[in-house]
């Protein structure tokens, strides 16, 4: 890959979104005007938008850049072409998940609508034919949910799912660490570094504070609703996949008991941001949200029926009735687990994985940088005497 020159890069990037890197004429505008350019050394969004004007491939999918702009808008706000930067990073961002991803399945959702919309169907057809030919004995004088669809086998279920994304995902996280840090160049790195810098990735991953110096909009607020939605997401990971058994009971506990809590905590999380961020984007509100491909809105739809959904299983259970409870069980299903596979590694959510992955590769690289420059000084003083 290294030098790798494509001649044709920026059309690629228009296929991603970034339709008007062509009126770019590199000024600098938005590099000054953005607050966090400097954690790059200064470069982006316009380093990003000049290797991709150039064909530097093997440069573009080298860089973290893409990943440490958290799309504020700004510099598509004071942009003197209307050449629209953040939407080129933000395409770019979709590039370079198309390039990680070694299947194709995540360029061919990118750039149609029809395929995602297509693999999102059947991935639900193919869970509820599951519950048609497998499911247990529909009790129909009281809910008992576990009888219809027996914990121990959903539970069984979602393992396989999660092993099968975590592959996928961790797929393209090694090859976005590989082509990061260079194949000479990661060898040479002290081990210690990479386990050093491990706490970095959990906090970005469980905090998302980079928002909170993302822009002059509403920063703090964005950076607020971006913290509801993670930690609802990881709520409800946690509730399928860890404590399923504890999670999913027919014995229906009091408001006030931890499973049921937390439980409309993730539902609430999950709700108000979704419907919020597609309000946003509908109205056009904020700079974030003035331009919006297919997978964003696909994104934000699958979760927000995924925990509509999901609420509305607990309350067919809690007001005890038993075919709706099973129906609309299987209906969450079959919208949870495309969104899962569909979305997590392919698609928009990934971005969950390779943001904070693109500050802990930063932080290796600065630390290494350090550990090298450290290493040489007695070497040149050694010379100097």
């Amino acid at each position: 890959m290294a030098g790798k020159f494509n001649p044709d890069l920026h059309l690629d990037i228009t296929g991603f979104g970034g339709k008007d890197i062509d009126m770019c004429m590199n000024c600098g505008t938005c590099t000054t005007i953005c607050p966090m350019s400097e954690d790059s050394g200064g470069g982006f969004p316009r380093r990003v938008i000049r290797l991709i004007q150039t064909g530097q491939q093997s440069k573009l999918e080298e860089t973290l850049d893409p990943w440490l702009c958290y799309y504020c808008g700004d510099c598509t706000t004071n942009c003197p072409r209307q050449a629209n930067p953040a939407e080129t990073m933000m395409a770019s961002r979709r590039y370079l998940t198309a390039r990680y991803d070694f299947t194709g399945l995540a360029k061919l959702f990118y750039k149609s609508a029809v395929a995602e919309i297509l693999a999102i169907i059947l991935v639900g057809l193919f869970v509820t034919g599951l519950f048609v030919a497998f499911h247990g004995p529909m009790v129909l004088n009281k809910v008992e949910l576990n009888t219809f669809a027996p914990v121990h086998a959903v539970e069984l279920g979602d393992w396989i799912m999660a092993a099968v994304l975590s592959f996928f995902l961790l797929a393209g996280a090694a090859r976005m660490t590989w082509w990061t840090l260079g194949r000479k160049k990661m060898f040479r790195i002290s081990p210690l570094i990479f386990i050093q810098q491990i706490p970095v990735f959990f906090v970005h991953l469980f905090t998302q504070k980079r928002w909170k110096k993302c822009g002059s909009h509403h920063s703090g607020i964005r950076w607020m609703k971006h913290l509801l939605l993670v930690s609802g997401y990881l709520s409800m990971l946690t509730l399928v996949l860890i404590l399923l058994r504890w999670f999913q009971t027919d014995k229906i506990y009091p408001f006030y008991y931890p499973q049921r809590l937390w439980g409309y905590y993730a539902t609430i999380a999950l709700l108000y941001p979704t419907v919020d961020f597609m309000i946003s984007r509908w109205r056009r509100k904020e700079p974030i949200h003035l331009f919006s491909e297919a997978s964003d809105w696909i994104f934000l739809v699958m979760l927000f029926l995924t925990a509509l959904t999901g609420i509305m299983v607990n309350i067919f259970r809690v007001g005890g009735l038993p075919m709706a409870t099973y129906l609309i069980y299987v209906i969450h299903l079959s919208i949870a687990v495309p969104m899962l596979v569909v979305e997590v590694p392919f698609s928009k959510w990934s971005h969950i994985m390779y943001r904070p992955l693109s500050i802990y590769l930063y932080g290796v690289k600065q630390a290494a940088t350090r550990a090298n420059r450290a290493a040489d000084e007695p070497a040149s003083e050694k010379v100097a005497a």
